[in-house]
């Protein structure tokens, strides 16, 4: 039997500071790797180490700027062309998730395309978190392995012990991510059903179930302005809830969204690091999706199932 292909783990740019706790959790190092930056604004990316017949996996959430994107593509471009034996991307974000479909005529899939940028770049296989809608998994044809940040917020809610606890989605689009929760926790679960105005401008809201004297925990998949769990939070207040709490995996918190938050009746606000806070907020708790992703990458190294991951 051919010896075991060494493992190798590197980080893009923007997501060292996640990649720095992950090689902790793992007890692995990360390699080193050079971004050259030219005076117009193009970047070049050069792997300071051999990666020749090595298992390489290398961690880059996507959020904006598009840069980020474009310096995954070519840490992987690179790696393939240094002859890695498999390459992996871990994606702890994976943006343009929401153009998943053809909503209106004329408009791309975004996901779809930045999935055949990625395959056609040489990527093996892609680890990511909570994906805005799970028929993304299907826009690949490599092994996509979608991790919930239930596993991580679950037994946290449980170890608040909240009586009269209420799960909450904040549109019908999340009903179902909300379900899992409501019954992993054994809790009822409240729908808020929304209309918006524009993209990003939540404008009626209503809340169908009872929030009456409930402490409401709202679960979604990523809080981008904030208006919906702030509208949400603010029409469930109104109508009796104790207090109301969010927990969302992806801090996009883009526009006015630590504003909407501190004005809010949200009582907190719960998030991972899957990306990095731009400013501190009192109402924004961080939790840690580093040992999660440590766990996964030791798995799928090891050709190990990674089901035990999974509450969701």
């Amino acid at each position: 039997m051919p010896p075991k292909a060494p493992i190798k783990i590197f980080t893009g740019a923007s997501t060292r500071y996640l990649a720095d706790k992950i090689s902790l959790c793992s007890g692995r190092d990360l390699g080193k790797i050079n971004k050259i930056n030219f005076s117009d604004g193009e970047y070049a990316t050069a792997y300071e180490e051999t990666v020749r017949g090595s298992h390489v996996f290398i961690i880059q959430s996507t959020f904006p700027p598009a840069d980020n994107l474009m310096e995954l593509l070519m840490m992987i471009d690179a790696a393939k062309r240094a002859s890695a034996y498999k390459i992996v991307a871990v994606i702890p974000y994976f943006g343009y998730a929401r153009q998943d479909r053809k909503d209106q005529p004329r408009v791309s899939i975004g996901a779809k395309l930045v999935a055949d940028m990625l395959t056609a770049a040489g990527v093996n296989r892609v680890i990511t978190m909570d994906l805005h809608a799970d028929q993304i998994q299907g826009f690949f044809d490599i092994p996509v392995d979608h991790l919930y940040g239930s596993s991580i917020f679950v037994p946290y809610i449980r170890s608040m012990n909240l009586d009269d606890l209420v799960i909450a989605s904040p549109d019908v689009g999340g009903t179902k991510r909300a379900n899992n929760y409501s019954k992993f926790l054994g809790a009822p679960m409240v729908i808020g059903y929304k209309n918006r105005a524009k993209a990003n401008v939540v404008g009626e809201m209503r809340i169908i179930g009872d929030v009456k004297d409930k402490n409401v925990i709202i679960i979604d998949d990523m809080a981008d302005t904030a208006g919906t769990l702030c509208k949400a939070a603010d029409v469930m207040m109104a109508e009796g809830a104790k207090s109301v709490r969010a927990f969302t995996t992806h801090p996009v918190l883009s526009g006015n969204a630590y504003e909407n938050i501190e004005k809010s009746a949200l009582t907190e606000l719960y998030v991972t690091d899957t990306i990095p806070l731009q400013k501190e907020s009192s109402k924004i708790k961080v939790l840690s999706v580093a040992q999660v992703l440590a766990d996964t990458i030791e798995k799928v190294y090891n050709y190990q199932s990674i089901s035990t991951q999974f509450i969701n």
